[in-house]
């Protein structure tokens, strides 16, 4: 007897489908990362301002508030710019809404990597003649990168687990795959073991590739 009577498939496209938009999340929330990294650290007091406020709105407000601003917001706006009704992409609205949080503790972690690097590394290079630009990129990055490598991976496992989130406004992830098996065979407790089992592979892959990551960077490091 199948106990999961016959819906395994369908939790291995949710789980497919899980990965492609934590994947997703990850590339576009790191280039939110960046950028809020860069406000945070411009010249500018009102670009600093805006860094700091896109952090301190998105860090405190639950992320679930965020998908639901996103999927409906969008819609809501669509509507008003084209005069009719515009449904959003589950998957796309997802993706903006989870890349909108990553990105906002991406841009701190990268913030406070960066301001570690101590002063003294960037006067020596400059004292071999480094314009900013070469300090930056072979001075600074490479040390914040490293100090910023365990806790952008640990968020990035975080992101993972968010997902789940995303089934709320109808995205075909893991989650509502789940449900919607669980429904039709009466069986919730077998479903949701079965989803918690691939969500524990799933964050079991990726804290084995950061343990990669991070022995390969140490070694670097030690050269």
């Amino acid at each position: 007897m199948n106990p999961l009577h016959g819906f395994g498939s369908q939790l291995l496209l949710g789980a497919v489908s899980t990965a492609q938009l934590a994947l997703a999340s990850l590339v576009v929330g790191t280039l939110f990362g960046v950028l809020g990294c860069w406000l945070q650290l411009s010249g500018s007091r009102p670009m600093r301002s805006v860094g700091y406020l896109y952090a301190a709105v998105i860090r405190g407000v639950p992320d679930l508030l965020v998908v639901f601003a996103i999927y409906f917001g969008g819609s809501l706006t669509l509507a008003t710019l084209t005069g009719r009704y515009v449904e959003i992409n589950t998957f796309l609205a997802g993706v903006v809404a989870l890349a909108l949080s990553f990105g906002a503790y991406a841009a701190e972690i990268a913030r406070g990597a960066l301001q570690s690097v101590a002063d003294a590394q960037r006067e020596a290079a400059r004292s071999l003649g480094l314009t900013p630009a070469q300090t930056l990129w072979t001075v600074v990055l490479p040390q914040a990168a490293r100090i910023a490598l365990a806790p952008f991976g640990n968020q990035a496992i975080v992101l993972l687990k968010q997902t789940s989130i995303v089934s709320i406004v109808g995205a075909d992830e893991l989650m509502r795959k789940a449900a919607e098996a669980s429904g039709a065979t009466r069986q919730p407790f077998t479903i949701y073991l079965a989803a918690a089992c691939i969500y524990l592979a799933l964050t079991g892959l990726a804290t084995l590739g950061l343990e990669w990551c991070e022995r390969r960077a140490s070694r670097a490091y030690a050269r």
